[in-house]
């Protein structure tokens, strides 16, 4: 009997550890009977990335420096660091197609990158860029690129797609605790949120 300690972003079974989110290696090690579709349609991802990545750019818009300095309830981390959050990790998923990974070093790389980064004017800009540059490599086609195996903290190994479409849940998924942190915790009700229509079709967990 496989016994499994849940410690994110590690699950060790039988002293055996899988790193990060790696369902093609979770799932038989925990003999789930699920399937988990990784991969969806180059148009569809493209049109979420706008609409989520839009989103997340009209959030910031609306919130002053004082406001995206406030710490988050969940996690040490501040309300700016989260909106650069939920929009770098779009762009390190798209420019695995280039670096061939997405792991931890990519990540702190991107992180020092963006450092300078802190004005809710420079997160718009950063965002805004990103989304530019998500819909023109989405819309080139390269399936090459696209079908790329990279090595990825979140998946495991996985295509560039499938990563693409990962990070998409995941930055939707951050967005989603955003709101709810700016309704519950902050009495901010901010306008031209995302919808029901943006989120459609895009699995995040019920419970954020």
């Amino acid at each position: 009997e496989a016994k499994g300690i849940m410690s994110a972003p590690v699950t060790i079974i039988d002293g055996e550890p899988i790193i990060g989110y790696y369902p093609k290696k979770l799932i038989p090690a925990l003999h789930l009977n699920i399937s988990v579709d990784l991969g969806s349609s180059v148009e569809w991802l493209a049109d979420k990335y706008d609409r989520i990545l839009s989103a997340a750019v009209r959030a910031t818009k609306q919130l002053s420096e004082d406001q995206l300095g406030v710490e988050l309830a969940w996690r040490p981390q501040s309300l700016r660091s989260m909106m650069m959050h939920i929009l770098s990790f779009p762009e390190l998923a798209y420019l695995s197609h280039v670096t061939g990974s997405m792991n931890q070093a990519d990540m702190k790389a991107g992180g020092e990158k963006n450092k300078g980064i802190t004005t809710s004017d420079g997160i718009c800009a950063y965002g805004t860029q990103i989304q530019q540059d998500i819909r023109q490599f989405l819309e080139a086609g390269d399936m090459e690129a696209l079908d790329l195996v990279v090595d990825a903290h979140y998946g495991g190994e996985v295509t560039v797609l499938e990563l693409m479409n990962i990070i998409l849940r995941h930055s939707t998924h951050h967005l989603k605790q955003v709101y709810w942190f700016l309704d519950e915790k902050m009495g901010i009700t901010l306008v031209d949120k995302a919808t029901a229509e943006d989120f459609e079709g895009i699995n995040t967990p019920a419970v954020l």
